[in-house]
């Protein structure tokens, strides 16, 4: 399934600051150490490639491991109205790379929808409640997104 789900009307409004940047500067970098967590959540790093600079962007996200040992990251923004830049560009590359506790792996992208995105959802909120509480802030569905390994994986 493709990356369809609209953004919001209304929600959190997000501003990148210098603050920002460097304390999500310092994530990735000590993810790509092995750092596992980031504000209490097991974290990874999504290597994406910009859907209009072309330019290839770090961003930490929290991640939960499903039982077929495939990932799932949530686009939440905390509740923003518009979806994080990360997901438009995976939406448009959704071949990538994501750094797990140190290790660079190629993933695919893959949008879920129906079932599979209400059962990955309850797997979120129950290990991490605070994102049922971004639910509020917005009017927007959270994209859950499952990462699954492709061949040929760095070590």
């Amino acid at each position: 399934m493709s990356f369809t789900t609209p953004d919001g009307t209304y929600g959190i409004t997000m501003k990148s600051n210098r603050l920002m940047r460097g304390f999500m500067a310092r994530q990735v970098k000590g993810i790509r150490k092995g750092r596992e967590k980031m504000m209490g959540l097991t974290a990874l790093v999504l290597v994406t490639v910009g859907r209009k600079s072309g330019r290839t962007l770090e961003t930490p996200v929290a991640y939960w491991t499903l039982p077929d040992g495939s990932w799932i990251v949530c686009a939440s923004a905390a509740g923003a109205m518009k979806h994080p830049h990360w997901y438009r560009n995976i939406a448009a590359h959704p071949d990538l790379t994501a750094v797990i506790s140190g290790r660079e792996i190629r993933v695919h992208a893959e949008e879920l929808h129906g079932d599979a995105r209400a059962a990955a959802w309850t797997t979120i909120v129950t290990s991490a409640p605070r994102f049922a509480d971004y639910v509020k802030k917005t009017d927007r569905e959270l994209p859950v997104i499952r990462l699954t390994e492709r061949e040929s994986s760095a070590t």
